[in-house]
């Protein structure tokens, strides 16, 4: 295949692949989000091949374990649901059938009756909407269990599509930035994983501190909403924050809302991300940061991971260019090896001639009793040498 007809292959590739995600674009996160689950899982389906699975067993095998990973994520907050629902209608219960409020010298009075109808609506608002929304929640749902099985099974015939349209000179870049986008995949999950488990270490002492009797119940929907994007902890402290108003409890309201807000919904994404970001992915905090917080707030949800991917990549060019650059950096780097001095030859050949009571000084060719010391000129006991004129060309 000319160099001509590869290039005009690859044009219509990316065409075509640009089409594509134009006329698809509502499942453009599904599909992102797949590629990035089979980035993760491409290293388990090879291992399970090398122990003798299928291809199609392994990314069988792998998908579902994925996909039993993110059930196991909420089962915990449906566990606290069932055994705290009754505890949950019981404080309910003990708010006031009416409730007044003095703010900046007017009066409210909002009784349980009316704000019970404001909530039924809102609920059923919201289950109507999840309704509907169901149907297309479940094919997402199955386009990206296929997604990935797909992925996962034809891994092989995708990299060698994409590594075709690569010229031959930059096969080394595209493989760092392949390497980079594994590991920052790798680091964005566990890095979900992570704050989670810190999430849940902070809120139980600032829910003990605040007089909570649930407090593993409390920390533990924390720690699940960690994984809700964008919401987060910040919905169970406004809930809590609201119903402690309710109740005329404002100084707790106000604790609660704040402090909670700090160390249990602010804190760990603030500590935790930045630190093992760097540790993880190689990448400073203050950009894991930027990318983190600036993907949600400009993609939604898909900018969790899409941010700080788009971080590492940047991070991996900018490496890649330097590298470019400054060569003589990179080989440093590597091993600091250095370029042989051409002046070698020359003192080798000078210590050739440095000889005492017939012994050659020079490296390697100690001779003596009249042996040849490599040179023309030195001779001891009368023997002749046989290379008297010659000069070995090897030295220079």
């Amino acid at each position: 295949m000319t160099r001509t007809r590869r290039y005009a292959l690859g044009a219509v590739f990316v065409l075509v692949g640009a089409a594509a995600a134009l006329l698809l674009q509502s499942v453009l996160g599904t599909v992102f989000f797949a590629v990035t689950v089979a980035y993760l899982l491409w290293p388990i389906r090879r291992g399970l091949v090398a122990r003798g699975l299928s291809h199609r067993a392994a990314s069988g095998v792998a998908t579902l374990g994925a996909f039993l990973m993110a059930v196991l994520v909420f089962v915990p907050l449906a566990v606290v649901v069932y055994l705290r629902f009754e505890s949950f209608v019981a404080l309910i219960g003990l708010l006031p059938a009416e409730l007044h409020l003095d703010v900046f010298g007017f009066q409210y009075a909002v009784t349980l009756e009316a704000l019970t109808s404001v909530v039924v609506d809102v609920v059923e608002r919201s289950a109507r909407r999840a309704a509907a929304a169901a149907p297309v929640l479940v094919l997402k749902a199955t386009l990206f269990v296929f997604l990935v099985y797909s992925l996962l099974s034809y891994g092989e015939d995708a990299q060698q599509a994409v590594t075709a349209l690569v010229p031959p000179g930059y096969h080394d870049a595209a493989a760092a930035l392949n390497r980079r986008t594994r590991e920052t995949l790798f680091a964005i999950y566990v890095l979900q994983a992570a704050t989670a488990l810190g999430t849940f270490v902070l809120a139980v002492p600032v829910f003990f501190a605040l007089g909570y009797d649930s407090v593993v119940t409390l920390a533990t929907v924390s720690a699940v909403l960690q994984f809700v994007p964008v919401v987060g902890p910040s919905v169970l402290l406004a809930g809590l924050a609201a119903y402690h108003v309710a109740v005329g409890e404002l100084l707790r309201a106000v604790l609660v809302f704040f402090v909670g807000g700090l160390v249990i919904a602010l804190l760990p994404d603030v500590l935790i991300r930045p630190r093992l970001a760097r540790e993880t992915a190689d990448i400073p905090g203050s950009l894991y940061f930027v990318g983190f917080f600036g993907g949600v707030l400009t993609l939604g949800p898909i900018g969790v991971v899409a941010g700080p991917l788009v971080v590492g990549l940047f991070v991996e060019s900018a490496a890649l260019l330097s590298s470019e650059l400054h060569p003589a950096d990179r080989g440093s780097a590597a091993g600091g090896v250095s370029e042989p001095d051409g002046n070698d030859g020359d003192d080798a050949t000078e210590d050739d001639h440095d000889t005492v009571d017939g012994e050659d000084t020079g490296d390697g060719d100690d001779r003596e009793d009249g042996e040849d010391t490599g040179d023309g000129d030195d001779r001891e006991d009368g023997e002749n040498t046989d290379d008297h004129d010659t000069v070995d060309s090897d030295r220079f």
